[in-house]
């Protein structure tokens, strides 16, 4: 019984999952030409039942579990700069999030900033954990 219990729990937890990064795939986009120029890329959500208080605590919480280093949060502006140095060339990149009031909820909006000469593979996927986190 106790193995049907955490069975059914997986699969709404995993059948639950796509929802959030389809809608916040949805909402992805990047500008810039790789390798030429900087590149930035964003995306956003809505959480209409998650106040920006506590959408802004989760979105802070994601990036520090994803390894971004120099955290400036800004709280009362909803607003979070960090830092991610990871080619070795000691020019970082930057990621921007920003946590609004939505109606009753909250919207979310993450940019990623990668320098000329730079790539990042996977930005879609990193950018929506975080903005996802705020779901969870």
């Amino acid at each position: 019984m106790l193995t049907r219990i955490a069975c059914a729990f997986a699969l709404g937890v995993l059948s639950a999952t796509p929802a959030f990064a389809d809608a916040c795939s949805d909402h992805y986009e990047s500008s810039g030409v790789p390798l030429v120029t900087g590149i930035t890329y964003k995306t956003w959500m809505v959480f209409p039942s998650v106040n920006p208080n506590a959408a802004f605590d989760k979105v802070s919480r994601a990036v520090l579990a994803e390894g971004f280093v120099d955290v400036n949060v800004e709280k009362k502006l909803g607003t979070l700069t960090a830092q991610q140095e990871t080619s070795g060339s000691g020019r970082p990149q930057t990621l921007r999030v920003v946590v609004r009031k939505n109606g009753k909820g909250s919207r979310v909006d993450a940019l990623f900033l990668v320098q000329a000469g730079q790539v990042a593979p996977g930005v879609s996927k990193n950018l929506c954990r975080i903005v996802n986190a705020v779901g969870e």
